[in-house]
């Protein structure tokens, strides 16, 4: 998954902070409060960001009550993030929420929160469990600050991550469909239609529709399938394995007005 540059936003107000602070390295464990945050603010920008997360920590233990704990909080969360320790930074941001609901820095900790999960989306082949966190991680971000900047770039994220949980079923359903297993391989597919509609997976769900159907001697659904197929989707090629999967039993794409197919789909035939 691509890193997202929008974590970078933070950075902008954190040199402010920095304004009229001292950098003197000292090597006393109990340091000022702006020399713990502006070394960490060091390791970070050299990109020694383990080390800055670590400071950033130190930050709350050794001042917990003071203004820059709150800040150091995110900016632990987002070493983290940049250190691909991803665990961490999302406990991260979610203490600083937990601590902080209503600052207006909560946006961002969402978002740190989502991008975090999203980053950790595994091969369609693998368990999805981290997927579906990071979809509702990035809802979350959507209907809490819906415009914000964070918000578009979740939106995107969104789609692609239904487009992989889609992929999941489909993946699942093709090992049903394959094993002959044709009632548990509609399960998967009708889930992709009914859930996942606006995906690119659609197009082939219609189709093993129509071969799975076919397996199980529903012939009505089968022909309404690969007609939804044929209507939404002309040209693809999902559509002419349909329509000879069909026309060699002598059967022609056609919509059943009964069929929960045409129930679900948005098209007026």
């Amino acid at each position: 998954m691509r890193r997202s540059h929008l974590l970078l936003l933070l950075l902008v107000p954190v040199f402010g902070w920095l304004a009229g602070c001292e950098s003197d390295v000292v090597a006393y464990e109990e340091r000022p409060v702006e020399q713990i945050y502006n070394e960490a603010m060091d390791q970070l920008l050299s990109g020694n960001v383990q080390l800055a997360a670590i400071d950033f920590d130190e930050v709350e233990r050794q001042h917990p009550y003071s203004v820059w704990a709150r800040k150091s909080q995110l900016m632990a969360a987002y070493a983290y993030y940049l250190n691909n320790d991803y665990d961490e930074a999302i406990f991260a941001a979610q203490r600083f929420l937990q601590l902080h609901p209503g600052n207006r820095d909560a946006p961002y900790a969402y978002y740190i929160i989502a991008i975090s999960y999203y980053e950790q989306i595994a091969d369609v082949g693998r368990d999805q469990k981290i997927t579906g966190l990071a979809l509702q991680s990035l809802q979350a971000v959507v209907d809490r600050y819906p415009d914000t900047e964070y918000a578009r770039d979740a939106r995107l994220k969104i789609d692609l991550a239904r487009d992989h949980l889609a992929g999941k079923e489909m993946e699942i359903g093709r090992y049903y469909l394959k094993q002959q297993q044709y009632a548990a391989a509609v399960n998967r597919f009708r889930f992709v239609i009914e859930n996942y509609q606006t995906t690119t997976h659609v197009p082939e769900a219609l189709h093993r529709l129509t071969e799975a159907y076919l397996g199980l001697g529903i012939t009505d659904e089968a022909q309404t399938a690969a007609a939804v197929l044929g209507y939404n989707y002309p040209g693809s090629e999902w559509y002419q394995d349909s329509y000879v999967l069909l026309t060699g039993r002598n059967l022609q794409p056609e919509v059943s007005e009964g069929s929960w197919i045409s129930r679900t789909w948005n098209s007026v035939f």
